[in-house]
């Protein structure tokens, strides 16, 4: 016999916004992910087979978010590393599953997407 258990989160107003900054740097990261991805991918269909751009993998993609994203947008420093490492990496097996035709082309994300206890 299984058993679920419910946990309800009781949070102060001050973890809700700290939970409401990650989900947010993790939205921006996936989206800025995902605009790069499809660039990449649409120059890939049009270009010569000596120009084309090796898709990136999730740690390429941190990489770049920290020498193009991070200076330009200093809120990123005030939640964890974790969240947007975490959004690109879940982007990049959304594009592997995608490749491998298991499911669609992953999507943009918006504010009410994103899942918050709050």
């Amino acid at each position: 016999m299984l058993l679920g258990f419910k946990t309800e989160l009781k949070l102060n107003n001050k973890q809700k916004t700290l939970l409401a900054k990650h989900a947010g740097t993790a939205r921006h990261a996936w989206n800025w992910g995902l605009d790069l991805t499809k660039a990449i991918l649409n120059n890939n269909k049009t270009c010569h087979r000596k120009e084309k751009i090796k898709f990136p993998t999730a740690i390429e993609l941190h990489k770049w978010l920290n020498r193009l994203v991070k200076p330009d947008n200093p809120w990123y420093y005030e939640s964890s590393k974790c969240a947007p490492q975490y959004a690109l990496r879940q982007l990049r097996d959304a594009w592997d599953r995608c490749f491998k035709k298991i499911a669609g082309a992953p999507k943009f994300k918006k504010k009410a997407d994103m899942i918050v206890l709050l």
